[in-house]
């Protein structure tokens, strides 16, 4: 959580949301955010398979161009941090709680 998290502030995003998301309750997103979440979580996974009944309900929800924008954004955030893991890329520390936009 650092340079996205002050990225997501600028876009609207709570620390309620940003801390949410390191764990199990995921109460305090939409249906929509959820069901972008289990794609990203399921894209990060190896091998990253997703279900028909994602696919599904994820086809219910987008257009395919929006699918594939979300695909790609996806795809480049788990190359990066994975990226920034074989290099030990460290935080800048620009996530603080509280901190005004």
């Amino acid at each position: 959580m650092d340079i996205n998290s002050a990225v997501g502030r600028k876009a609207g995003l709570t620390d309620e949301k940003l801390l949410a998301l390191g764990g199990n309750d995921l109460a305090v997103f939409t249906a929509v955010e959820r069901l972008v979440i289990e794609l990203a979580d399921a894209m990060a996974e190896t091998p990253s398979n997703i279900s028909e009944d994602l696919y599904t309900r994820l086809r219910n929800q987008f257009s395919e161009q929006q699918l594939l924008e979300l695909g790609a954004q996806i795809a480049f955030e788990n190359y990066r941090a994975r990226l920034n893991r074989v290099f030990d890329v460290g935080s800048d520390d620009l996530y603080n709680p509280g901190q005004a936009t």
